[in-house]
């Protein structure tokens, strides 16, 4: 099928999915996500297919939602139209794995495709957020639910990092002199040792 707003190749087992709308960072509109759905529901009933891979470019995995879309649409149009939702969820019922391979902006929506996938593999320049809340709605396409999931483990890592960052500063002269000010009223003398 022809696309307008996505690329999609299949080679080695692997369909590789491109969104491709520069112009506007890769944002989500109604048309992005509907090519989105197909291509995944043909990479799906492809059996030269053993994985799909979804992609941006380098500036933006996909900026967030187009906003000037939205911001035409009343509660009514967004409701009858359940934005987004049926697209989502063809994306979900695929069953081959499906990683997001994230360089630059992954922000609102686009954060929210990344976390559909089943893994994410994220460039140095990769940048997640969830920034709805600065311009009056909230995430649409599972942020709130699928979020916990994915910082779940980097919590428990950054946690444990934590911990043993605050254990080794027990190793220090600073420490033991920072607490003995303190515990004698006076200003400490750190040495950065």
């Amino acid at each position: 099928m022809a696309y307008e707003t996505i690329i999609v190749e299949v080679e080695d087992y692997v369909a590789l999915i491109r969104l491709n709308r520069p112009e506007a960072l890769n944002a989500l509109n109604a048309q992005v996500m509907s090519e989105l759905a197909e291509a995944f529901t043909a990479a799906q009933n492809n059996e030269k297919v053993r994985c799909i891979v979804l992609t941006g470019s380098e500036k933006a995995f996909a900026a967030g939602a187009d906003i000037k879309m939205m911001s035409e649409k009343s509660f009514t149009d967004v409701y009858f139209e359940d934005l987004f939702s049926p697209e989502t969820e063809a994306m979900s019922r695929v069953r081959k794995p499906v990683i997001a391979a994230v360089a630059g902006y992954a922000l609102g929506g686009g954060c929210e495709l990344a976390m559909q996938c089943d893994f994410i593999i994220a460039a140095d320049n990769a940048k997640f957020g969830q920034p709805e809340i600065n311009i009056g709605v909230m995430a649409g396409i599972g942020g709130t639910q699928r979020l916990t999931r994915f910082i779940g483990t980097t919590l428990r890592e950054g946690l444990l990092f934590e911990r043993r960052v605050f254990h080794s500063l027990f190793a220090t002269e600073d420490q033991k002199e920072g607490m003995a000010a303190f515990t004698e009223k006076r200003s400490p003398q750190f040495r950065d040792r």
